[in-house]
């Protein structure tokens, strides 16, 4: 075998199976792919979610020595292993007498800056390409809004659509509305059948059994060896098929439904295998307007719209997001939030019912939907006052499909508005009353969700008005919060008392709740 000349890394969510660099095979390179505890330790991850890493790095490390590409794996538990990237591509450049190193752009800030270091400290040439996976540049949402006080999504997701003529007719969207959102809130009312998960069963026993070996901590439960979720891309395919046939006819209605007849309801499940980038984002949004062209006897506008929104809108958008703000981003806090994230939060053994089931689902399957996320176990983050760092080390943790980029904005800047509105034009706080409205959670709770104060008053109706009343500085001036202030101002004195101490009162035993 020649002598390499060119090693190159590839990160645990560059499984890109399309890039450039595979098109051919090159004696004279090596790929790098490595299982180090700087990513398994940096915070504390579901064990899924490292046995999904781990299992897609493997099977694409395997894919690639098929085709004949030089192939360096390093195991968690490997000797030679120095866990991290910096002294492990160091030993390697020696080892093989490299003279050339070559990675991918990270598509997260810390990598980022660790990989551009360690290209600069390497006395050899060295060169940075992309990944070949968005469809839009790190900077494109920073230079559209140059100038803005907020970055509002509509107008990107509209000129995304308009860029990649994504369900358009002569230039004007189909069906004469560029957004279905409207039509994409409704309970789930039992009519349609949910569509059993589709899980796979791969053997991920090894795997764990390094993590034992090596004591990686974690949390969360397993389902046995076996890993439900696509770490190939077969697999991913197979996902995005089942999808198509079974959930798509009725994603859009019920994307925003919560409820305990189904854990995934009728959403894709495809977010690791896109975050990993085994699935391609453009490839799977025109197979879902594919199939909506072929289906639409049984497949609305409203329902492929609002799938296609989450990819080519909000997916590419908050990854605009973290690179316009990084790095001051992951330090803003604009309530002055400092409280401890309630110790249920990693066992779901709390008596709200609504935060028992998104926790229970989110321990068992590293899996929440995105209104169980942002609605239920953000909402009460936010409306307890917890400190943003804290809520997102829990988010990053605990989800499968969580990468800095995409949970960032979406927990500290969607979810506890602590980047002060740039991105949502109010934060997304409300009381019992809209988890009842979305869900089927409050029929059996141990409190009331019409009660504001009381031993059985729902801690969400109290702290909603709690929230509302310490933050008015901040927040009575901003025109979508106004109504609310009204209605709190025009409150039976009395009651208002009575609701506030209740939200003072549960602020100060949280953690039983």
């Amino acid at each position: 075998m020649a002598a390499a000349d060119t090693l190159r890394l590839i990160l645990g969510d560059q499984l890109n199976p399309r890039h450039f660099w595979f098109r051919k095979t090159d004696d004279h390179v090596i790929y790098v792919l490595m299982e180090v505890r700087q990513e398994t330790d940096y915070v504390t991850h579901h064990i899924q979610k490292i046995l999904a890493f781990f299992a897609a790095m493997r099977a694409f490390a395997d894919a690639l020595q098929k085709k004949g590409h030089r192939v360096v794996y390093l195991h968690l538990d490997a000797p030679e292993n120095r866990q991290d990237f910096a002294s492990n591509l160091n030993r390697l450049i020696r080892k093989h007498k490299i003279k050339r190193f070559e990675y991918q752009r990270p598509d997260e800030y810390r990598l980022d800056r660790q990989l551009k270091d360690i290209a600069a400290d390497c006395s050899i040439e060295n060169a940075v390409v992309g990944s070949e996976h968005f469809l839009t540049g790190r900077d494109d949402v920073k230079k559209m809004f140059a100038g803005k006080k907020r970055y509002l999504m509509e107008r990107f997701y509209r000129e995304m659509r308009t860029q990649h003529d994504i369900l358009l007719e002569g230039g004007k969207p189909v069906g004469g509305k560029w957004n279905y959102d409207a039509s994409n809130r409704q309970r789930y009312d039992g009519k349609v059948p949910i569509p059993e998960p589709k899980r796979f069963r791969n053997d991920v026993g090894a795997i764990e059994k390094t993590l034992t070996t090596m004591k990686v901590r974690h949390f969360g439960r397993t389902t046995g060896k076996t890993l439900l979720w696509p770490v190939t891309r077969r697999q991913a395919l197979a996902q995005l098929k089942h999808f198509l046939e079974h959930g798509l006819p009725h994603f859009g209605t019920y994307q925003d439904a919560m409820t305990v007849d189904g854990w995934s309801l009728f959403h894709s499940r495809i977010s690791f295998a896109l975050n990993v980038k085994i699935l391609d984002p453009l490839e799977v949004i025109q197979a879902a307007v594919r199939h909506w062209e072929e289906a639409q006897d049984r497949i609305t506008i409203a329902q492929v719209e609002g799938f296609v929104r989450q990819i080519l809108g909000w997916r590419e958008y908050m990854r605009g997001i973290y690179w316009a703000l990084m790095p001051k981003f992951q330090d803003m806090n604009f309530f002055g939030h400092e409280a401890k994230l309630p110790d249920w939060y990693w066992t779901g053994e709390t008596r709200m019912h609504c935060l028992a089931r998104a926790i229970g689902q989110s321990l068992d399957y590293a899996y929440a939907h995105h209104i169980q996320r942002l609605m239920v176990t953000g909402n009460f983050a936010l409306l307890a006052g917890v400190d943003p760092d804290q809520v997102d080390a829990w988010y990053l943790g605990v989800y499968v499909d969580a990468i800095q980029w995409v949970e960032m904005p979406n927990t500290r800047g969607m979810s506890q508005f602590a980047e002060g509105g740039l991105i949502a034009t109010k934060p997304y706080v409300s009381s019992a009353n809209y988890i009842h409205k979305m869900s089927d959670y409050c029929k059996e709770c141990h409190y009331d969700h019409k009660q504001r104060h009381g031993d059985k008053a729902c801690p969400f109706n109290s702290l909603y008005w709690h929230f509302l009343d310490r933050h008015r500085r901040l927040l009575e001036k901003n025109p979508r919060m106004g109504t609310m202030y009204r209605v709190l101002e025009r409150m039976d004195k009395g009651e208002r008392r009575k609701i506030l101490k209740q939200g003072t009162d549960y602020l100060k035993k949280v953690e039983d709740l």
